[in-house]
């Protein structure tokens, strides 16, 4: 709990401003998770309530991911202030536009009935496109700049932001595919064409939490950094093994759920094999560990 606590007094401005608006998204989702489950109302469809529920909940642990990660990066102040401050104002328009449709009983995205929506639709296009630069800025950095000292959480900032990339980036083709499907007259083949690649979307959208977080773990346990980078190699490993499959079948229509038996066995193991690093890396944490405050205000076990 102290570390948590650390990371938030000795975050930056940006990095503070970005986990309290997280938090706020999160609540948000959560909120509506909550509406949605006392009115009965349906989970499913382009007018559910379940889309403010999944943009509040994957923005704001998702913006607050980022945040954390990337405060690792040897970037200058100036440059992470733009490139995180876009990024959350970004993540803010986007969890706010899509709860107000679905208020409004309206789609939020490819619906272009009336000039407001349409406005909304294109708005929100417009938002995935600054997150996604923002994200090429910080994943550059990651791979050009020094980064964190230690080579195992220099690996999981670095394929997190990778894989974060793949995500957004699906994202993006969700939206083209969407969008020519509804200036085409058809709006449902939108919605069904954009939904295929969303198991993709999903999964590679956090990455960025999962491997920073195992990194961050291990420096709490006695293991030599060696033995550290080679638990996150694994890790990496696995998580790229469990993208391409699941990319794989949402490029060919295919359900993560429905595929043949060997690949639903190839992405089970990917999927097992990231959780055992994990509880290997909880198992290894040294219950005497003491954290001390570093100049760069990270919480390092000593």
């Amino acid at each position: 709990m102290n570390a948590l606590t650390w990371i938030w007094q000795d975050g930056r401005r940006a990095e503070r401003v970005a986990y309290a608006v997280g938090a706020a998204l999160f609540l948000s989702g959560a909120g509506h998770a909550i509406v949605l489950i006392a009115t009965g109302g349906s989970w499913l469809g382009p007018l559910s309530m379940r889309k403010a529920v999944t943009f509040g909940l994957s923005f704001g642990l998702t913006l607050a991911s980022v945040a954390w990660a990337t405060s690792f990066l040897t970037l200058r102040l100036r440059w992470r202030t733009v490139l995180l401050g876009a990024f959350t104002a970004a993540s803010v328009v986007e969890v706010v536009l899509v709860s107000m449709q679905a208020w409004r009983g309206v789609p939020s995205h490819f619906n272009f009935e009336t000039a407001f929506d349409n406005v909304v639709s294109m708005t929100l296009a417009a938002g995935g496109g600054v997150i996604i630069l923002t994200v090429v800025g910080f994943t550059a950095a990651a791979l050009v700049e020094p980064g964190p000292d230690a080579p195992s959480l220099r690996l999981a900032v670095r394929a997190g932001l990778v894989v974060l990339l793949i995500a957004l980036a699906t994202g993006a083709v969700m939206i083209g595919r969407g969008v020519v499907a509804a200036r085409g007259g058809d709006p449902q083949l939108a919605y069904t064409t954009a939904g295929a690649l969303k198991p993709l979307h999903a999964v590679a959208m956090h990455a960025i939490l999962v491997l920073p977080a195992l990194a961050w773990v291990l420096r709490l346990t006695r293991w030599p950094e060696a033995h550290r980078t080679l638990v996150v190699k694994i890790a990496v490993a696995a998580d790229a093994v469990l993208t391409a499959v699941i990319g794989i079948e949402s490029f060919t229509d295919v359900s993560p759920f429905a595929a043949p038996a060997p690949v639903l066995a190839v992405s089970a193991l990917a999927a097992a094999v990231l959780a055992g690093t994990g509880l290997y890396a909880v198992s290894g944490i040294e219950p005497a560990i003491r954290f001390v405050r570093i100049p760069s205000g990270k919480a390092r076990g000593r």
